[in-house]
């Protein structure tokens, strides 16, 4: 499924105000070690606010990127091993969820079966590639595969019409670039076709390790599938392009669908995946769908049977022996990320088990690790939030009084999750054996199959969940109108039950605001309170508000993140608003719950500065420079140093607390700053 916004790296948490007694019992919350007092807030509030942080944590080989959030993930990932060792370590009941968990969890541990096996596990369906004589029949194949999880040359999934956000929808979309973006086939600066090269070395050495090729011929196969790949990525949307939701949405019957794709059988397509029943579809990217189609029908079928090969073998490879999963690492981890070493097997075999059985996993989770109270908390805190975001609602002069009470009516629609769903997952019918790679295939499956039932020409359900309970994450979902936080984010060093309100607001409180301004960013404003994709806003009132996000925009296109590359403001646009909105609510919030009983000064610093120290350690950070290009690419969120060196400059409150004047390198002139909510 599609999530519209996810806060990506977020927090969580708070306490609802404490009476005056309280808060001076509590902490400040801030470690003074984790900053750099020898930097400027004015000149550089990211590396005052978190710069002894980011000496204290160096990157690791393992990472291209680490950061609070990390940090908080590593945690999850320790209590997660533990909580699995100990099922796997036990004589389980067979069939049962914690049968399940130990046997996939032990075949991604078993390295000497893995290796023993080589690429054994994969070779029946290479040969079958091999062996078709036509495209029909390696296009019912490629089919079967897809349904077991290998990559696509287009993919669909189930999820809420966004024009009638009550019933769910079939919808198609792009896929096929095994790099994952176009930008990497396309681009020409040095960095992405030194990227390329390191693509074409990765196949190379895949198809002679398999066997797909020989030595003398290996460079022209590879070649060929590259130029397919390339011609597809010729005509794929960009990320900023797919964020508009109005043009990737194209509904159609299913008859419809046979008249205007009838290069693809749709019938044993959709019957192969185990959609026996289809009526209607959407169609994101229409001119993609007619690439494949002209692309199946004019590319030679050696070079198709190399290309589904080639599918194969990258979705297989973590799932093989050592060889193949390091060749994978060289490529996506060092030559795209700038990772130095792979994860430790314990780490990849707990997140295979988590993408297998995630609720499974949850359930034990949240049992040991979030106790009811937390979720009280959380609730009583979002009642907070939500209060300041209507109180700034009614505040803003540029949204007429029309456009102000339907804003409310949606805010007070909203549904929040907490914690962990209501209703698990059942797994039933899910069977994991001892076979890595075939326990890959049945999730995958599975999951397909699972979706399906559940959603095909069905009512949307509003109680399932579009994380696991352990994500450290949370999530906006326009279609459903609903504010998602797991348990998983509601731990220290995010939730800090020591901490008074001036940390706590600035951490989760902004968290919080920046989900429920996902609501009313640039694509959540276009769903109405039920879910529905409509215009709710008066014209003049849109215009008034597309002025405002231009000033976001083009602020951070101005900013360069590497030498000769600027951040991409149109793509981060929603997450930048969103960051935006949660600082303004949540410190609207702040000042409400500390208005009668005012907090004191703790180490040195005042409550309002405590809120914003909190609200930079959030994006305590380090990064390569070849994560910072990808991110850059791909990424609908800002560099976490932007999302503190660009988002403050533009909150007025943060220049009263720190004394910010005109004459600091980061000081925005009132009139330039951006003015939403």
């Amino acid at each position: 499924m599609k999530l519209k916004n996810l806060f990506f790296i977020t927090a969580m948490t708070s306490l609802a105000a404490c009476n005056s007694q309280m808060n001076s019992q509590l902490s400040m919350g801030i470690d003074p070690q984790n900053m750099d007092t020898t930097a400027l807030p004015g000149t550089d509030f990211y590396e005052y606010a978190c710069g002894g942080w980011m000496k204290a944590h160096p990157l690791t080989g393992e990472y291209s990127r680490y950061g609070s959030f990390d940090a908080l993930h590593e945690t999850c990932q320790t209590q997660l091993r533990e909580l699995i060792e100990e099922v796997a370590a036990k004589q389980n009941e067979p069939g049962s969820l914690a049968d399940k968990i130990a046997h996939m969890y032990n075949s991604a541990m078993d390295s000497t079966h893995l290796n023993k096996m080589g690429i054994e596990p994969i070779r029946k369906d290479l040969q079958r590639i091999a062996g078709c004589v036509n495209t029909q029949e390696l296009f019912r194949l490629y089919t079967q595969l897809e349904g077991q999880g290998v990559g696509g040359l287009f993919g669909t999934y189930i999820d809420a019409d966004i024009k009638n956000s009550k019933m769910n929808l079939l919808q198609i979309h792009q896929g096929g670039l095994v790099m994952g973006q176009r930008d990497y086939y396309l681009d020409n600066d040095s960095a992405t076709q030194a990227i390329r090269t390191a693509y074409t070395k990765y196949m190379s050495d895949m198809f002679t390790r398999c066997g797909i090729a020989k030595d003398e011929d290996v460079a022209d196969r590879v070649q060929s599938v590259i130029d397919m790949e390339t011609r597809l990525a010729r005509v794929s949307r960009s990320r900023t392009d797919l964020r508009d939701d109005e043009k990737n949405y194209n509904k159609m019957t299913y008859s419809m669908l046979q008249q205007d794709y009838p290069g693809i059988n749709w019938d044993f397509y959709f019957g192969a995946m185990g959609a026996k029943d289809v009526r209607e579809v959407s169609v994101g990217q229409p001119e993609v769908l007619h690439e494949v189609e002209a692309i199946w029908a004019e590319t030679p079928l050696a070079v198709l049977k190399d290309y589904v090969s080639w599918q194969l073998i990258n979705t297989a490879a973590s799932y093989l022996d050592d060889d193949m999963r390091a060749a994978s690492f060289d490529f996506y981890g060092r030559a795209m990320s700038g990772q130095k070493e792979d994860r430790p097997r314990w780490k990849r075999a707990v997140g295979a088990t988590e993408l297998a059985l995630g609720e499974a996993i949850g359930q034990l989770y949240v049992e040991k690790h979030f106790p009811p109270a937390a979720k009280e908390r959380m609730l009583q805190l979002v009642k907070n939030l939500q209060i300041a975001l209507g109180e700034r609602i009614d505040a803003q002069e540029w949204m007429s009084d029309s456009t102000k009470a339907v804003a409310h009516d949606k805010l007070n629609a909203f549904i929040v999750k907490i914690g962990y769903p209501d209703k698990w997952r059942d797994y039933s019918a899910l069977e994991i054996g001892d076979n890595y790679w075939e326990n890959y295939k049945a999730t995958a499956q599975w999951a397909t199959l699972d979706e399906i039932e559940r959603k095909l020409n069905k009512p949307v359900d509003n109680t399932e969940w579009y994380m696991t309970p352990q994500t450290v994450n949370a999530y906006y979902n326009p279609t459903t109108n609903e504010i998602c936080f797991p348990a998983g984010i509601l731990q220290p060093p995010f939730f800090d039950m020591q901490a008074d309100d001036a940390f706590n607001y600035g951490a989760i409180g902004v968290v919080i605001g920046h989900e429920m301004t996902h609501g009313f960013d640039d694509q959540g404003s276009k769903f109405d309170k039920d879910g529905n994709l409509r215009q709710w806003w008066t014209e003049e009132d849109t215009r008034r508000f597309e002025e405002r996000t231009h000033v976001m925009r083009d602020f951070f296109n101005d900013i360069e993140v590497l030498p000769g590359l600027c951040a991409n403001g149109q793509l981060t646009l929603g997450e930048n608003m969103a960051d935006h909105g949660g600082l303004q609510v949540a410190y609207q919030a702040f000042e409400n719950a500390t208005r009668d009983m005012p907090l004191e000064d703790k180490g040195g610093f005042t409550p309002a500065q405590r809120f914003f120290l909190a609200y930079a350690g959030v994006w305590a950070g380090n990064i390569r420079d070849e994560e910072i290009r990808k991110r850059t690419k791909s990424d609908p969120h800002a560099l976490g140093r932007w999302r503190v060196n660009g988002a403050l400059p533009h909150i007025d409150a943060w220049y009263d607390a720190f004394g910010i004047t005109e004459s600091d390198p980061l000081f925005v002139p009132k009139a330039d700053r951006v003015s939403i909510w």
